[in-house]
């Protein structure tokens, strides 16, 4: 409980995950969008297949450092929109952060971090580190993806981040 109330603070007060920072190694995205698809149309990126419902996004927004691997995101009403679980996350519980180094290419690398709860409003937090960065991160995407307890979606992204801004445009 101690360490979810200093990540809240060091969030907010906007000290922590999102501070500005001048170093080109940090990619951020201003805001995080759902998958827009029709039921049981797969929309993939790279190799990751898309979640098979409409979802939406409140707000959020992600920070991943590439030198590092620090990495944060933060996700609030993660919706499914339309079907008998419009307005709630259905039986997602629990999600992962994804950066997608390459996004389709022979060299495509995806990272994630440990699973984080999503509540039953649709909000996730994480702020941490992911291991194994490549060098050359191209075209790197954030994805949001399933991680419990949907047995056959475990693994799909339903949010991606969007507005992306590598380090001083990021300001």
């Amino acid at each position: 409980m101690k360490k979810m109330l200093a990540l809240f603070l060091a969030l907010c007060s906007g000290s922590g995950a999102f501070a500005h920072d001048s170093d080109d190694a940090v990619v951020r995205w201003r805001s995080i969008v759902g998958v827009i698809t029709a039921l049981n149309v797969d929309n993939p990126v790279g190799d990751i297949h898309s979640g098979t419902f409409a979802w939406q996004v409140r707000s959020g927004r992600a920070s991943v450092n590439l030198s590092t691997g620090t990495t944060s995101f933060e996700v609030e009403g993660l919706t499914i929109n339309g079907s008998v679980f419009s307005g709630t996350p259905g039986p997602i519980d629990a999600v992962t952060g994804t950066l997608v180094c390459n996004a389709g290419d022979r060299s495509e690398t995806v990272l994630d971090t440990p699973a984080v709860r999503l509540n039953a409003q649709g909000d996730a937090r994480f702020y941490g580190h992911i291991a194994g960065v490549p060098a050359s991160c191209g075209n790197p995407v954030f994805l949001v993806r399933i991680a419990t307890p949907a047995t056959g979606a475990v693994g799909r992204w339903i949010a991606t981040g969007a507005e992306r801004f590598i380090g001083e445009d990021g300001k």
